[in-house]
């Protein structure tokens, strides 16, 4: 008889689109197979709410405000520094907490949290929480079990981590090992500390030996190298690590047109950027060499928005077709969609965001102009893991797109994301939680 997984309770936080990422990849273990967003759950007290709305209504407010001239950029600048993330060098102590985390606390000590806490408590689990302060409530309002906090980005400012951390029994699992040696700096004790990668979605990776993420790699790397520079110099590896021909297989069959996803963020940022790829891939469209898929997240307006500025390109006969545009109301259903949308995608196209770890199912990432300062450290981390580069305009990408295609670079980077960054974030985070040991490749700790 096999070992029966123990269930835990996922916890996340309806404030963009990366918590509830990290979130959906977990919901296997997950107490009905579904995370709990702690801002919006059934039942939820007014006042708690209330807290949560006017928090998540200001970010996204500054967010969508950046690209305004002065007013946009100077209100977005005030509330970067408020969480900015220190420079890591010199190391020395960064435990003293940050004007954002004692805010927290204020939160905290109003009672914030504490009806979500009593009422798990009444069936105690693991709890793992995608957002910090969750897990700082729980703790605080005297959970009975353990807590487990996924780190969201690359890098992380001192407010994901308690007012103090030596007293506090929150136990961290981190995407790089950038989070593993900031976390140190920041007072957690090494023995709370799991290196993990982030976690993908399974449903694109495919077991321990990355199934379905190789079979979509042969296919990508195939459909970006058409001139087979890339293959030529590294077949034998890639023969080795994908299967026996299946690239080279793959290379005499007829091409795909080039799948090309661009995703906004959670507050409907750079949309923009989606109206400009449009015009400019308009004729690569119509000559079905190259496909595109806008991804609105859960916005309807944005899904609208889309919409318009593809007939507007003259490319309303191709909605459906050689243009996609995604959007799911239901947040949960919103997931489980863009995980399909990014089976048949070639080229990603969005913010350094939480899906710039993305690039670790072997997918090359193109990134758009970072949003806060943790985006900036996404970037870096993905430029040094070789999975991804910056956009040049948007409005000549038919052209720079193409080059990158025909010279075989974003087949590369594919490749770089798929070997350097971690893939299996997932099955380790899994281990940990039920104690069910699985069988994956030790991370290095790349900073």
């Amino acid at each position: 008889m096999g070992q029966r997984k123990q269930k835990a309770w996922i916890i996340s936080a309806n404030m963009g689109y990366g918590h509830d990422r990290a979130a959906h990849g977990l919901e296997e273990i997950a107490v009905d197979n579904s995370f709990i967003t702690s801002n919006t759950y059934p039942g939820i007290p007014k006042q708690d709410r209330k807290l949560w709305k006017e928090t998540r209504t200001l970010y996204e407010t500054i967010s969508r405000l950046k690209p305004v001239p002065i007013l946009g950029h100077l209100l977005f600048e005030a509330m970067d520094r408020f969480q900015e993330i220190p420079p890591f060098y010199p190391r020395r102590d960064l435990s003293d907490p940050n004007l954002q985390l004692q805010g927290m606390y204020r939160f905290i000590k109003k009672g914030l949290g504490r009806h979500l806490t009593d009422k798990l408590n009444k069936d105690p689990r693991p709890v793992v929480c995608t957002f910090p302060l969750t897990a700082f409530a729980m703790e605080y309002h005297g959970y009975s079990e353990n807590i487990y906090v996924v780190v969201t980005d690359t890098d992380m400012s001192r407010a994901w981590v308690p007012l103090d951390p030596k007293k506090s029994k929150l136990q961290y699992l981190a995407p790089t090992g950038r989070v593993v040696e900031r976390l140190k700096l920041y007072g957690v004790s090494n023995d709370r500390i799991f290196h993990t990668g982030f976690p993908l979605p399974k449903s694109i990776i495919g077991g321990t030996d990355s199934t379905i993420a190789k079979k979509d790699i042969a296919r990508r790397i195939c459909n970006l190298d058409p001139n087979g520079i890339f293959l030529n110099r590294y077949w034998r590896t890639l023969r080795a690590e994908l299967g026996l021909g299946s690239c080279l297989r793959l290379k005499s069959m007829k091409r795909s047109p080039v799948t090309v996803t661009f995703a906004v963020g959670g507050a409907g940022a750079q949309k923009q950027i989606g109206a400009a790829i449009l015009r400019s891939l308009r004729e690569k469209i119509r000559r079905k060499e190259m496909r595109l898929i806008l991804v609105a997240g859960t916005r309807k307006v944005v899904g609208d928005y889309f919409i318009e500025h593809a007939r507007q390109a003259r490319l309303g006969p191709e909605l459906g077709k050689g243009v996609v545009v995604y959007y799911n109301e239901d947040r949960h259903a919103y997931f489980h969609g863009f995980d399909k949308i990014l089976r048949e995608t070639d080229i990603l196209w969005t913010k350094p965001s939480e899906l710039s770890f993305y690039t670790g199912a072997g997918i090359p990432i193109l990134m758009a102009p970072p949003v806060g300062s943790q985006e900036e450290f996404n970037k870096l981390w993905l430029l040094n893991v070789g999975g991804g580069i910056a956009m040049h305009e948007p409005e000549t990408c038919d052209e720079w797109l193409t080059d990158w295609i025909q010279s075989g670079a974003l087949a590369r980077m594919a490749w770089n994301g798929y070997i350097e960054a971690p893939t299996h974030g997932t099955y380790r985070i899994e281990s940990i939680i039920t104690g069910i040991k699985v069988e994956v490749e030790q991370l290095p700790l790349i900073v």
